[in-house]
């Protein structure tokens, strides 16, 4: 056998025995088998051949965490050592920023020097990586000498966070830093150790009082000018006062500001960008400012004292500042609630407009201001006596409607659907309460034209208001229509009406009841006036036949005859059958414009207009917002007339010189006249409407016209638009009268209570 051969497979039974040994014992050599799902095996040889991620890079080469800083300052030198600890980041040397337009003396990091890199006027030490570094840094700085003070710039590194300790000459050193917090101030051997935290990465200007450090120019005299805004508030029990001043400073450095205070006041507060602490003296304050230096200096003083509730007079003076050469002044005077201010103008003191107040001092105030002064003083000290009147406060209203339109259609089944629209102003008030009769439901609710949803309390039904702010600007329409089940109509009996009681005041409640026209309806009661009783009486003459279009029934308030209406239109059974008001216009020569409503404003289309002129007769229809127009209309007396079936008509005549006109025309509901005809010999009967009829030979009956009763008028738009919301628009199916008479009702002031009418029905 080749021993070579022997060798090699030697080798390899030793390491397969070894490799043997190493695998852990196995309970079953049977081999097995692994399921996985498809989506297992993708991600696993997704994941077997993606790249090996290489190792992470810090995003940065080195940081310094803290910087402590300890500086002595000796004569007219300050130095100091810096103590700045990191971590490298990255391997290999990193650049760290150490400080900037600094004088720098050494660098060390654990005795040994640092390398450093000047790039313009920073510094930037080489330190390797990674690990953790410790830095040294001697610093050094001349010190800047001023009238009664010395400051250095102190170079603070750009550090996790930056603290300090100064060492200064003198046991009475006051410290001040442009940037940073002084934690704790002790004095030892006539030297004060101050401790401060610092702003990392700015340089932070460090100065000091100074007596004897280091010579100084003779301090000059102090001049300064003020200006103070004093607003005082006259409260329900005491008045208070605020002064704004302004200190500007003319020459000299200014350390402290003498401020006089009024007599009778109490101090509550004094505050001012630059006040570093006030003390109370004997009639005043003594206001210390933090920065000598400072040209402008501003301060706010709150004062106040009591007095007598109700009406009351006080003597006040006003805050002012000691040793100025010039002090102006401005006094606003606001006051709570409602009531009447008395000052007289005094030397120094001279009354100005409250529009010509400083904005600095109108933005003080939160009430409106009652009188304004403007003072300059004198030898003579500002004051004033205020003389003040209070009166009891008033209740101011919420919410108010105008105006309410109520439509009730009446059913032979007794039942009645109401629809009330009001015209609100609101201010304040987020909801309309409203206490329906009893039995009656809520069928919809409308706000400024949307839909809305009531909530039912347990003292009425709530319906919500827009707020101030909110959409509709200004006045708005509320409208809610309510189902009531009443009793069925008998042959004859009384019926009474309610609409429903609402803790909105009412400016005038107009109310429209459309009764069925099989019966006849008459008022015998309520707290609602009856317009037919408003009409003036009316010329009576015997005539048949049709005025307005209408046919057939007795509408109207007088039977078989006709009423002259204002506007020169004929009407039957009304005391007017229009008005037309015409006034000049801006337009074109012979132009004649106008608008056509009905007695409710709603605007009427469709209504013919005829100008009957010299030269012939000229028209025009009204388009879908009730407007007309006629242009070349000759010189010379002009008729015009308004027609539209189931109206009136109405007219006026006028002379026309050319310029343009506008007209406007009111339309009132139409009416029929009535005849009777009678054919044979009877007495004297009186009917049911109370006119007497007398036949005489068998002719047609002549009327009494001493004895005729208003009848109801025809129905309003009004009653039209509700009897179309029953067709499907209500969510209630409503049997309502298509044919009958309206009655109508008004009541004006309704303030928390209930409209009733009390009616008296019989069949016909």
């Amino acid at each position: 056998m080749n021993p070579t051969r022997t060798i090699t497979l030697a080798i390899v039974l030793v390491t397969a025995q070894s490799v043997w040994a190493q695998q852990p014992p196995r309970p079953n050599e049977t081999p097995r088998a692994v399921t996985l799902s498809l989506a297992e095996y993708n991600r696993l040889i997704d994941l077997a051949s993606r790249p090996p991620q290489g190792p992470q890079v810090a995003p940065v080469a080195a940081v310094v965490a803290s910087a402590d800083l300890r500086v002595r300052v000796d004569r007219d030198t300050a130095r100091g050592v810096f103590g700045l600890t990191g971590d490298a980041l990255r391997a290999g040397l990193s650049r760290v920023s150490l400080l900037s337009a600094a004088t720098l003396i050494d660098a060390t990091a654990g005795g040994r020097p640092v390398p450093l890199v000047v790039d313009g006027s920073a510094h930037t030490a080489l330190v390797p990586g990674p690990g953790p570094f410790s830095l040294s840094l001697e610093w050094g700085a001349p010190l800047t000498y001023r009238p009664g003070r010395a400051s250095f710039i102190l170079p603070v590194p750009q550090a996790g966070t930056a603290r300090a300790v100064f060492d200064l000459p003198g046991d009475q050193a006051d410290v001040h830093l442009s940037s940073g917090l002084v934690t704790r101030k002790t004095t030892t051997d006539g030297r004060t150790i101050v401790e401060a935290t610092l702003d990392p990465g700015s340089a932070t200007e460090v100065w000091w009082s100074m007596r004897e450090s280091a010579p100084s120019a003779a301090a000059r005299e102090v001049r300064t000018l003020s200006d103070v805004m004093t607003l005082i508030t006259l409260g329900d029990s005491d008045v208070r006062m605020v002064a704004l001043i302004d200190v500007t400073v003319v020459q000299g450095d200014l350390r402290t500001v003498g401020v006089r205070l009024p007599p009778g006041y109490e101090l509550t507060g004094v505050s001012g960008s630059s006040l570093e602490n006030s003390e109370p003296v004997d009639g005043g304050l003594v206001l210390t400012v933090a920065n000598p230096g400072a040209r402008s200096h501003q301060f706010l003083i709150s004062l106040e004292r009591s007095h007598d509730d109700g009406s009351f007079t006080v003597d006040t003076g006003f805050v002012s500042v000691r040793d100025v050469q010039r002090e102006r002044g401005e006094v606003a005077i606001e006051g709570v609630g409602t009531l009447e201010l008395k000052a007289d103008e005094r030397d120094p003191m001279h009354r100005i407009d409250v529009r010509e107040l400083n904005p600095a001092l109108q933005s003080l105030s939160r009430l409106p201001m009652l009188s304004a002064f403007r003072y300059q003083r004198t030898s003579a000290a500002p004051a004033l006596t205020l003389d003040v009147k209070r009166f009891a406060d008033a209740g101011v209203l919420a919410a108010v409607a105008d105006r309410a339109v109520a439509t009730t259609l009446v059913t032979s089944e007794g039942r009645a659907l109401t629809e009330i629209v009001f015209t609100v102003q609101n201010r304040a008030q987020p909801f309309l309460k409203v206490a329906l009769p009893a039995g009656a439901t809520m069928v919809s609710v409308d706000v400024a034209g949307q839909p809305a949803k009531p909530v039912l309390g347990t003292d009425g039904i709530r319906v919500p208001l827009l707020r101030p702010g909110f959409r509709p600007t200004g006045a708005y329409q509320v409208s809610f229509v309510y189902l009531h089940a009443g009793i069925p109509f008998a042959k004859k009996g009384d019926l009474e009406m309610t609409l429903p009681k609402m803790d909105m005041p009412v400016g005038i409640v107009e109310w429209e009841l459309f009764a069925p026209e099989r019966y006849s309806v008459r008022t015998i009661g309520g707290n609602a006036i009856d317009v037919d009783k408003l009409a003036p009486e009316l010329t009576i003459s015997r005539s048949n036949g049709v005025e307005g279009g209408v046919p057939g029934g007795i509408v109207g308030g007088v039977v078989g005859g006709t009423a002259t209406g204002s506007g020169g239109g004929r009407g039957v059974g009304a005391p007017r059958g229009g008005t037309i008001r015409v006034s000049f216009a801006d337009g074109l020569p012979g132009q004649i414009r106008g608008r056509v409503k009905d007695m409710s404003g709603a605007v009427l289309p469709g209504v013919t207009i005829e100008l009957n002129t010299a030269n012939g007769t000229m028209a025009a229809v009204t388009d879908a917002s009730g407007s007309f127009s006629i242009s070349g209309v000759p010189p010379g007396m002009v008729s015009v007339t308004a027609v539209l079936p189931g109206f009136m008509t109405a007219a006026t005549s006028f002379a026309h010189d050319q310029r343009a006109r506008e007209i406007e025309v009111e339309m009132r509901i139409g009416g029929v006249t009535e005849s009777v005809n009678v054919a044979a010999e009877a007495r004297d009967i009186d009917t049911h409407s109370s006119t007497r009829m007398t036949v005489i030979n068998g002719e047609a009956p002549v009327v009494d016209a001493q004895r005729v009763r208003p009848a109801p008028v025809l129905p309003s738009q009004n009653v039209i638009e509700l009897q179309k919301k029953t067709a499907g628009v209500l969510p209630v199916r409503v049997d309502v009268p298509r044919a009958g008479t309206s009655h109508q009702f008004i009541k004006p002031l309704v303030v928390d209570q209930e409209t009733v009418v009390k009616l008296r029905y019989k069949r016909r």
